[in-house]
């Protein structure tokens, strides 16, 4: 039978993982909305 608490001791994250979570939380990713909303400002401002 599987002992969880040996395998959590166990447990090593991959580096790669780490990585892009940080990626992600760093970045400010835009949807869609948000840039139709920046292109009409820049054309309402010309």
């Amino acid at each position: 039978m599987i002992n969880f608490d040996e395998e959590l001791e166990k447990f090593q994250p991959i580096a790669d993982v780490e990585q892009v979570e940080d990626a992600v939380l760093n970045n400010k990713y835009e949807d869609v909305t948000d840039i139709v909303k920046d292109l009409m400002k820049e054309m309402m401002s010309e």
